[in-house]
């Protein structure tokens, strides 16, 4: 079956005035699923956004992926329509990393619309938490100003990820949360590295697919650990 890339924007994302340089952002919008050959190497940033954070009744409309490389490809997915193959299967190859930020939702997304769950996973708030234990401020907006020094917007956050046509604010707002994933990485590594906590948090990401399952199951707001485990209150 052919995927039509369906939109290719080419946008300009500014980095702060000191850093005095620009970078070229190119944004590919597929409808449906990726197409076929298309290689995101060991490492792959990705993202989503749905209707809404209740994933039984708000679906999953879009799927964003980078390889650091400074594109991004997006999947739009249409409402009923979430037979996409090869996204599937590079969501399921044990030989890609899958690089997130706040790796738990994007995860109980997937599984729940995709039916799979994305595994070997590496997530930066994570990793943020383990090693900036100087401050409070692990969201992306944080670590990217912080680690890399770029500034995010965050404008787009709350859109209609369901609308047919997505606007070019929508798509580069979309992209922006997967192109720099790669470099806050290398910088969280060298942290958990010289911390000490490298193997804990390979620990913990591995054990992120199971948290997210109970999600999906229905143990989301339940500490499973807990001697008497309760919903957490609303």
């Amino acid at each position: 079956m052919a995927f039509v890339t369906a939109q290719k924007h080419v946008r300009t994302c500014s980095y702060p005035k000191q850093t005095r340089k620009n970078i070229a952002m190119t944004i590919t919008l597929h409808v449906g699923d990726l197409p076929d050959g298309l290689s995101f190497g060991d490492i792959v940033a990705v993202d989503t956004e749905s209707m809404g954070l209740n994933w039984d009744r708000d679906r999953l409309c879009l799927v964003q992926l980078s390889s650091g490389d400074g594109n991004a490809h997006l999947v739009q997915l249409p409402a009923g329509k979430y037979d996409a193959p090869n996204l599937k299967k590079l969501m399921g190859d044990p030989r890609v990393i899958k690089l997130f930020h706040f790796a738990r939702a994007d995860l109980a997304a997937i599984k729940r619309w995709l039916g799979v769950m994305p595994q070997p996973i590496y997530c930066t708030k994570i990793a943020s938490i383990l090693v900036r234990t100087f401050t409070d401020r692990h969201g992306l907006k944080d670590l990217s100003r912080d680690l890399i020094a770029v500034d995010m917007s965050k404008e787009q956050q709350t859109s209609d990820w369901g609308a047919p046509t997505l606007t070019p604010e929508q798509l580069t707002y979309a992209a922006s949360d997967v192109l720099h994933l790669h470099k806050m990485k290398a910088k969280l590594d060298i942290m958990l590295e010289r911390e000490g906590r490298t193997e804990l948090a390979r620990k913990i990401m591995d054990f992120l697919p199971v948290r997210a399952e109970l999600d999906v199951e229905g143990w989301r707001d339940v500490d499973v650990f807990s001697h008497k485990p309760t919903r957490k209150p609303d």
